[in-house]
């Protein structure tokens, strides 16, 4: 490829000498470039009037949440019967930004006790758990539902399935709080 005399040496690492400070110049010119807003597909879901027969109307995002929700890949709602806090959040792509409520929970100061797996009343699975801090105490369920119906009860099962191509989206993952 090239002679081994010593001006082809002098000019090999000349050139390899000249390409670093370009290669470093290229990367911190990327670097310091304002940032891209990325724009993020919204679903078109229907979010849904009724809980248990029970009429929903929808509660505002709190200001940590709606911090979640400008990077989340997916829409956030949260609802509320007068009794149940419904958290629905539908999700366009497998991410880990949708983790385990208890996670959630527990970063909040709250005591998470006896995680079990449930059926409700129209044999659906949910994996719920008594959450407590101070003296209140709160009964949270959850479970992830894709496009064609297969549903999973931990984020970690979803998000390697989704992520397989074993699940489609878009997904709704429903989180259920209530008191105990």
């Amino acid at each position: 490829m090239f002679d081994n005399t010593f001006l082809a040496r002098v000019l090999w690492k000349c050139a390899c000498a000249a390409a670093v400070p370009l290669c470093l110049a290229i990367a911190a010119v990327q670097a310091l470039a304002p940032a891209r807003a990325v724009a993020r597909p919204q679903p078109a879901v229907e979010l849904p009037s009724q809980w248990d027969g029970r009429r929903l109307r929808p509660l505002v995002l709190t200001e940590v949440e709606q911090r979640f929700a400008r990077h989340f890949p997916g829409r956030i709602a949260r609802m509320t019967d007068g009794e149940n806090m419904l958290v629905l959040r539908t999700v366009v792509q497998p991410t880990r930004m949708l983790h385990p409520a208890a996670d959630c929970y527990r970063g909040v100061g709250w005591r998470i006790e006896h995680v079990r797996l449930q059926l409700d009343d129209e044999q659906l699975l949910w994996r719920c758990f008594d959450a407590r801090r101070g003296g209140d105490g709160l009964r949270v369920c959850e479970r992830i539902v894709d496009a064609r119906g297969q549903a999973f009860t931990d984020a970690s099962s979803w998000y390697w399935a989704a992520l397989l191509g074993q699940s489609q989206g878009p997904w709704q993952a429903v989180t259920v709080a209530g008191p105990l």
